[in-house]
């Protein structure tokens, strides 16, 4: 004889059935590489209240953008400048774009020769051979950089020293192996690098203005989940990591 089972038990058994119904998904954020240590940080905060886990997909503004023109899944995407957000203009969903982050550009040198330089003019010495910078073509910080040193007039001197690297890690990085003597970055970089000491922080009044856009992206997976990590990287815990980490909140 068939017993009939409570409607609350045989709920209770088609979630165990699908387990995948039971459980968050997953947010995945696209982000750029110099917000590396502070996403690290914020991740795990995000995913003790929420309960959902973030997957960091972290890297050049530029390729990202690229992966995402192309397909890519992703939820929310935090790019190191605008001009590569308003290349997936398309994939954002509506009204969710902001703008998040500022940062500083700073000159970064071995940490044994820290007081060498003083000032960008320093860099057109001779004993400066070789200066890394993100590449101008598509690296955001090179772009900043490029602006930078345009302004003061130090570009064309400079040129013929200048080393165009894929992302501004990789150009911190000539630095710390010995393969530049300086280089051009954000000032949020070379905290987190080693071996490397900040020669020169351009003042924000010289500088580009440097700018963090977030937005969710139609593309992701997990359209709730992207409105809910954008809006806790414009919460007060989000921004006192940014900002122990060395960037200026937006929001």
């Amino acid at each position: 004889m068939l017993t009939r089972l409570p409607l609350v038990v045989i709920l209770a058994l088609a979630v165990v059935a699908d387990p995948g119904a039971a459980q968050p998904r997953d947010v995945l954020v696209s982000a750029a590489v110099s917000l590396t240590e502070a996403l690290q940080r914020i991740a795990p905060l995000y995913e003790a209240q929420s309960g959902e886990k973030v997957v960091l997909n972290l890297g050049a503004s530029n390729i990202l953008a690229r992966q995402i023109r192309g397909g890519a899944r992703v939820d929310v995407f935090v790019s190191a400048d605008e001009a590569q957000m308003d290349l997936v203009a398309a994939d954002i969903v509506p009204g969710t774009r902001v703008e998040l982050l500022s940062n500083q550009l700073a000159i970064a040198v071995p940490d044994d020769r820290a007081g060498t330089i003083r000032s960008p003019r320093d860099l057109v010495d001779a004993a400066v051979r070789r200066v890394a910078i993100g590449d101008p073509a598509a690296v955001p910080a090179g772009v900043y950089a490029q602006r930078y040193l345009e302004r003061a007039g130090l570009w064309t001197q400079l040129q013929p020293k200048l080393a165009p690297s894929g992302s501004v890690r990789l150009a911190l990085a000539a630095v710390e192996n010995g393969a530049a003597d300086a280089a051009i970055v954000y000032r949020t970089d070379v905290a987190s690098a080693s071996r490397v000491r900040t020669a020169f922080v351009v003042p924000v009044a010289d500088g580009p203005r440097i700018v963090y856009p977030a937005a969710a992206l139609r593309t992701g997976p997990n359209p709730d989940g992207a409105r809910r990590f954008l809006a806790f990287l414009q919460t007060p815990a989000a921004g006192e990591v940014f900002a122990k980490a060395g960037f200026t909140t937006l929001r």
